[in-house]
């Protein structure tokens, strides 16, 4: 796929990217071999191959999906500069 200079300019400005217009040309050129290469994938036969979501054989642990407090109360409470009953005490906004 080709892009021209005009190609660009609309581009950076979809984007909100500033591209001089000197530097628009050697852009459009070199957004033209990567998109030259990426359709080059396109003929990479991939039939029967699975998808992965990593090269590497890992399989993610699972832990039950369940609600808790986190069993760090007092750690977190540590930080507040004033609590009360296990809650942060923060200035009234509404009078």
């Amino acid at each position: 796929m080709a892009l021209d200079k005009t190609t660009v300019a609309n581009i950076a400005f979809l984007a909100r990217i500033d591209i001089p217009e000197d530097r628009q040309e050697t852009l459009a050129r070199e957004l033209s071999s990567i998109l030259t290469w990426v359709e080059q994938l396109e003929q990479v036969d991939t039939q029967g191959v699975e998808p992965m979501a990593s090269v590497a054989n890992l399989a993610l642990s699972w832990r039950p999906d369940a609600v808790t407090d986190g069993g760090c109360v007092d750690d977190v409470l540590s930080n507040a500069p004033e609590k009360n009953s296990n809650c942060f005490v923060v200035p009234r906004m509404v009078e």
